[in-house]
């Protein structure tokens, strides 16, 4: 992958959890957040990279249980894991903020900041990662996104299905108070 200078500015479409699509805006990378399954005992979304025309590959596993539930992630072929234990609380008292261990071996944490961003950095360095952006209130409706968009420093490529598995299990913690 060629280097701009950029970071990825991945929009997304509909700004929900429910599911969405990534889509770069120098298409350089499209990601799709996909339910595949809902009942009543739990709830399944996959994440695929769809940036290659010739295939798609998953990325990443999310699967929910009952009543909202955290449940277990399985990035790429690794096992499958405990959200809560992929995800660790960052401090006793800390609710907002969580790390994890990427597959890079470093360890990142998203923190969800006053201004209702979520920010991901590197937990050892500080180095900021990654960002996601809700519409700022008061913006008017964009034809065919949300106005939400998550930017990962052009250095992660190789992290960003991990950065968004990640983020969604961030924000349904926040959407269902757990």
């Amino acid at each position: 992958m060629s280097n701009f200078g950029l970071p990825f500015f991945l929009e997304d479409t509909t700004g929900r959890i429910t599911g969405s699509e990534f889509v770069d805006l120098h298409n350089r990378m499209h990601l799709c957040l996909r339910q595949t399954l809902r009942d009543a005992h739990r709830v399944a979304y996959v994440i695929y990279d769809l940036s290659s025309r010739q295939s798609s590959r998953a990325l990443a596993t999310l699967d929910f249980g009952a009543n909202n539930a955290l449940g277990t992630i399985k990035i790429g072929d690794a096992e499958h894991i405990q959200m809560g234990q992929y995800l660790a609380k960052s401090g006793r008292y800390v609710s907002k903020s969580r790390k994890f261990r990427a597959s890079d071996g470093q360890d990142y944490r998203w923190t969800l900041q006053s201004n209702g961003e979520w920010q991901c950095t590197n937990a050892r360095s500080g180095y900021h990662i990654a960002t996601y952006s809700m519409k700022p209130a008061g913006e008017p409706h964009y034809s065919g996104s949300s106005g939400c968009m998550l930017t990962v420093e052009e250095a992660y490529p190789h992290l960003v299905g991990e950065l968004l598995a990640s983020l969604t299990i961030m924000r349904h913690i926040e959407e269902h108070n757990l």
